[in-house]
């Protein structure tokens, strides 16, 4: 904002600002596929920056307004956004992080970026007053009234060697699951059921038998990630697993040039890799599980950061899974970037979240955005959750789109009364 403000190429100090941005940020992305796609995100997202040179001509307290709306296009646009690296992400700790369940994630960046424009005002030795969301709302705490409680097994199996093939060793990564459940079952069977990662079950269990079987031999209710081939089709899916019924639910937000391949004649110039993945068909509804009292959401990793799907989740749920599978990226920092927006979405949505790894991080949140466990990177490990069930909306979740015009109209204001005094 200063530099833009100061400076005299406000177009090309945006782009210089978001190369480093993203590039520094998103450099996991090129840890098994070599550099090119790497450097075609970061730069196609740093160019989607540009228009905060608009600032420069408008006026700087014009500058939150244009990155709210970059930032909401850059989460729809395009092959359905990439939201990943939104301010609000980063703010998990923050003091103000509590504004996520009164206006979303949408309102937490806008705090970040009006709290850059004051100190950009007080720099400038212009204390204009600007009309800021009352501090109680900045530093509420909110208070959700649990139903009751279910008591999960997480399991993180991790998987033999890290990297794209990692799932042409199915049966090592789904024997290491059986092995680490059937471990700690032998320490406490007391569970309401078993949560396994995405992932976890890539030998498809409705016409592998022997597969099918190992999973009706456990007494306890699984929720496990799988891959399955149905109607011809390849698709990425949650399972609520018993021996007497299997319910299934198909991610509907895949990963672009991951799970299918836009644009594919150009993508195989990019990247040889590309002939390679076969595109797997996404899902048209959100689903349900329904064990005891808990009412459980299936979010299968891309799909975190994906804000109606999230919004749908706990709308219809009182808890939240997280299931995601870090192999792909190596022990870079995507896992730890990952745990960080659940946090946010936690908060957002006042659901505790239960996040589980194929290798790691997997995690216990509760609604406040706390860690209360955690595992380390490519290990095998487990955890017991004993977690709350919760039923309460939060303001963001009561307003629904609702909260976001009104951020939206916050930053107008905001723009406009401080334009105003200094004209």
């Amino acid at each position: 904002m200063y530099s833009l403000n100061r400076g005299t190429k406000p177009f090309l100090n945006s782009f210089v600002f978001a190369l480093a941005f993203n590039a520094v940020t998103l450099h996991w992305t090129s840890i098994y596929v070599g550099a090119m796609p790497w450097i075609i995100l970061f730069i196609g997202q740093s160019l989607m920056f540009v228009p905060l040179g608009l600032s420069k001509r408008h006026g700087v307290s014009f500058y939150p307004l244009i990155f709210f709306i970059l930032e909401e296009i850059r989460s729809y646009f395009p092959f359905g956004g990439f939201g990943w690296l939104r301010l609000a992400f980063s703010q998990a700790d923050a003091p103000y992080r509590n504004i996520a369940a009164y206006g979303g994630v949408s309102a937490l960046s806008a705090t970040v970026l009006c709290s850059a424009l004051v100190l950009f005002t007080f720099i400038n030795r212009k204390f204009t007053f600007l009309p800021l969301l009352p501090l109680f709302i900045l530093f509420a705490s909110i208070s959700m009234n649990p139903i009751g409680s279910t008591k999960v097994l997480m399991v993180q199996g991790d998987v033999p060697q890290l990297g794209l093939d990692f799932n042409s060793r199915a049966s090592a990564v789904f024997n290491n699951h059986v092995q680490e459940t059937k471990k700690a079952l032998s320490t406490n069977s007391e569970v309401d059921f078993i949560l396994w990662p995405e992932n976890a079950v890539d030998i498809d269990p409705f016409t592998n038998q022997s597969v099918g079987d190992t999973l009706n031999a456990f007494e306890k209710p699984l929720i496990v990630g799988a891959v399955i081939r149905s109607q011809g089709e390849l698709r990425n899916v949650s399972i609520a697993w018993t021996k007497e019924s299997q319910i299934v639910y198909i991610k509907q937000h895949l990963t672009p040039f991951g799970e299918y391949v836009p644009l594919r004649s150009i993508a195989s110039k990019v990247s040889p890799l590309a002939h390679d993945i076969e595109d797997f068909s996404p899902g048209q509804s959100s689903k349900i599980f329904t064990i005891d009292q808990a009412e459980i959401a299936p979010v299968i990793c891309f799909e975190l950061i994906d804000d109606e799907i999230l919004s749908k989740a706990a709308t219809n749920s009182n808890l939240i899974v997280v299931q995601t599978n870090s192999a792909t990226f190596g022990s870079s920092p995507e896992s730890a970037q990952q745990l960080e927006i659940s946090r946010v979405r936690a908060i957002e949505h006042g659901r505790n979240i239960l996040s589980v790894s194929t290798t790691g991080i997997s995690a216990i949140i509760d609604y406040r955005g706390n860690v209360s466990k955690k595992t380390r990177m490519h290990l095998p490990a487990h955890i017991f959750a004993d977690v709350s069930l919760i039923r309460d909306k939060t303001p963001r979740d009561k307003a629904g789109q609702w909260a976001l015009l009104a951020t939206g109209f916050w930053l107008m204001l905001v723009a406009k009364a401080r334009r105003l005094t200094h004209t």
